[in-house]
């Protein structure tokens, strides 16, 4: 069961709506908020990274509520992605600090966590993922179903919230301090390794529970299902 977008059910929308739901509208209604940060939702963003450590089924729930109230799984307020830059940057100049590097050794590794780490390899498995989901795991192959790309891009950035702020910030407290992680010894290579497990393990199973979101759809549809049954039968 994966997350897919269908097509209306009563009838053929009109052309403003169909027009307004093409993918090229969303992601212009989604840079266009990028300039307003007074439209974006800081705080319902703050509220899904903690919750992407404590309970990561609760935001695709909360996917599945946009998929019913706007037509589209993807995200449509880029307060995430903002906040998850700010991470980035913050992170990558602790990092810096730390390790003592200089200012422009510190920002050649912000531009590759930014652009390698995080767009880069997001962009890589998000339209791997993609075509798999759309030509291998549909229950039922169709060209009127079928996964956002926009929504994998979202899956990679919530996987990749706990991995950044295990690697990147958690970790920086066993560099040169708690435990020596650079260190060539046992203790140091055991808390380096278990700190990348927990991280590699966080991104897999935050993924997993992103293409197995329409679980909680078809719990939903199943329900009404049975209510209008019951009705019907009580009728």
């Amino acid at each position: 069961m994966l997350p897919t977008t269908s097509p209306q059910s009563n009838g053929d929308p009109s052309s403003r709506d169909a027009a307004r739901h093409t993918a090229g509208a969303k992601r212009y209604k989604y840079l266009r908020r990028l300039l307003h940060f007074r439209q974006m939702d800081f705080e319902f963003a703050l509220w899904q990274m903690l919750y992407l450590f404590t309970s990561p089924q609760r935001v695709y729930r909360n996917f599945h509520y946009r998929k019913q109230t706007k037509d589209q799984w993807a995200r449509d307020d880029p307060a995430f992605l903002v906040l998850l830059s700010i991470w980035l940057c913050v992170s990558t100049i602790g990092f810096g600090l730390v390790l003592e590097m200089g200012v422009v050794e510190t920002l050649k590794l912000l531009l590759w966590v930014v652009f390698v780490d995080c767009i880069g390899v997001g962009l890589l498995i998000s339209t791997l993922m993609w075509f798999i989901s759309n030509k291998y795991l549909l229950k039922h192959p169709s060209r009127s179903f079928d996964v956002e790309w926009g929504y994998s891009f979202d899956v990679h950035l919530n996987a990749f919230y706990p991995l950044l702020v295990i690697l990147h910030f958690l970790q920086l407290f066993f560099i040169n301090h708690l435990v020596v992680i650079n260190s060539d010894w046992f203790l140091g290579y055991f808390v380096g390794n278990t700190l990348w497990l927990i991280a590699i393990g966080y991104y897999l199973y935050i993924t997993f529970l992103g293409y197995n979101g329409e679980t909680y759809a078809y719990q939903i549809d199943s329900a009404l299902q049975e209510t209008k049954m019951s009705f019907s039968a009580t009728g």
